[in-house]
């Protein structure tokens, strides 16, 4: 696979869905990855990227700011509510707004800095007990009091569980939004974003299909 593998995949599945191109965002996942990995990406023209945990990328991203333009960071791990301040300097988009104190804790940073970036609620869709996330259940109410607090809610996320149908899970997380006024959909990855689509996504997140596996070492 490659970049442009997956980007005509993406394409594909845009025009398959009855989608307009270009629907979906990208978001090339670079965590773990060496650097000169997501060098030779960023030198594709590729500017998305989704990191896991903020040191990681605070280690990595304000260097290759310098070298190349419009580098758009999105935050696709847990936030640890310590590290919110550091993740608004870092990242335009977190994908990863899991519960209230955190909610909270960005709402005061926010209030602070006077900005913030685009947010993302995730959802525990299969209501796993070791994921993170809102309980379905309990997603309408949390949406709400994240407006409440005037936070830029753009959509919702979900990670479904590995020995599921996907789309289930997708298709619940699309009513979801589509109840609550959200067009966000952060779903889908390497072996799943065709289904996405179908469903709606407008930011899937692919890492070893575009750098190649991971150096867990």
């Amino acid at each position: 696979m490659s970049l442009e593998d997956i980007r005509d995949r993406i394409a594909k599945a845009e025009a398959d869905a009855g989608r307009a191109a270009g629907a979906v965002t990208l978001i090339a996942v670079s965590k773990k990855q060496p650097n000169e990995r997501v060098a030779a990406v960023l030198e594709q023209g590729h500017r998305c990227f989704g990191e896991n945990r903020v040191q990681e990328a605070a280690g990595k991203w304000p260097e290759f700011r310098e070298q190349f333009q419009g580098i758009d960071l999105h935050l696709i791990g847990p936030l640890q509510t310590n590290k919110t301040r550091q993740a608004f300097e870092l990242f335009q988009v977190i994908h990863s707004v899991d519960r209230p104190k955190l909610a909270k804790t960005i709402a005061r940073i926010a209030q602070e800095e006077g900005h913030c970036p685009d947010l993302f609620i995730q959802v525990n869709t299969g209501e796993e007990e070791q994921k993170a996330g809102i309980l379905p259940g309990d997603a309408d109410d949390f949406i709400n009091d994240c407006k409440g607090m005037d936070l830029p809610i753009k959509g919702l996320m979900c990670i479904p569980p590995i020995d599921e149908e996907a789309s289930l899970h997708f298709a619940l997380l699309a009513k979801i939004a589509e109840r609550n006024g959200l067009k966000g959909l952060s779903m889908g990855m390497s072996g799943d974003f065709e289904k996405a689509i179908a469903l709606g996504a407008t930011h899937v997140r692919v890492g070893s299909a575009i750098f190649g596996e991971r150096d867990y070492g």
